[in-house]
């Protein structure tokens, strides 16, 4: 019985130490449209509700990320999300006194989710619309990667043991999805990339699924083909990760 009980003790003991080790967020909605005719900005971000290290910086990068995606004017800078959306909002209106009859409300929705989080590390994708006139709006997509033990965001090359290692292990990966023959150029078939050279993607972000790679439009191919998406299995580059992910 007292077997039996302590192992009861251990367990409960050891799946707190594990909820220890999880952020807990909540998710702010925010409608900054100011008026009917206004700009439609809408918000919908994960926030920390605890009060570490780790929380503040998570809550810090998404706010600058946020405030970059709507600063309009390069300028001002913008000091907090309420400043960015008037940027916003002020590009709008000059480009409508410019050309009243052409101008069309401008829009930007931009939502944040979590989609990987281990005791060390946790990512954050965030998903952006914006419309700013033309024949179509720009979608994109942005893999924030941070070290909750060093209350840290991560740049994509800290998250390998050797960064030309797993890129050319990805080039061959990257090669067998997209049928590209491996003793042809990488733009054989059509492929965008800069001196017909294979390169990683800005954004690199974990998932349940495994690692994701993400070229977004224009990035290596044209809108029309809209994001190149390569997921890795975790089993497939455990080789090459650095020691951020337990």
């Amino acid at each position: 019985m007292r077997t039996q009980l302590s192992s009861i003790l251990l367990f409960l003991v050891l799946v707190g130490c594990q909820k220890e080790k999880q952020l807990t967020f909540e998710y702010l909605n925010l409608d900054e449209t100011r008026c009917s005719e206004c700009p439609e900005v809408a918000i919908r971000i994960p926030s920390a509700l605890e009060n570490s290290k780790a929380a503040n910086t998570i809550d810090t990068a998404l706010k600058e990320e946020i405030i970059e995606i709507l600063n309009y004017d390069d300028e001002t800078e913008a000091a907090s999300i309420k400043e960015a959306v008037k940027s916003f909002s002020d590009g709008y209106w000059e480009l409508k006194k410019l050309y009243p009859e052409e101008a069309t409300a401008w829009e930007a929705k931009i939502e944040g989710r979590i989609t990987y989080e281990d005791p060390t590390l946790l990512t954050i994708e965030l998903n952006t619309y914006l419309f700013t006139g033309g024949a179509h709006g720009y979608s994109s997509r942005r893999f924030l990667n941070f070290n909750k033990r060093k209350a840290k965001e991560l740049e994509n090359w800290q998250l390998f043991k050797n960064r030309e290692d797993f890129e050319e292990f990805a080039e061959q990966k990257f090669r067998n999805q997209e049928a590209i023959p491996t003793e042809e150029p990488i733009n054989s078939t059509g492929f965008m990339f800069e001196r017909d050279s294979f390169y990683l993607p800005e954004n690199i972000g974990f998932t349940k699924e495994g690692v994701k790679l993400l070229y977004n439009p224009y990035e290596v191919a044209s809108y029309a083909d809209g994001p190149i998406v390569l997921t890795l299995t975790f089993s497939d580059v455990k080789p090459f990760l650095a020691k951020t992910k337990s």
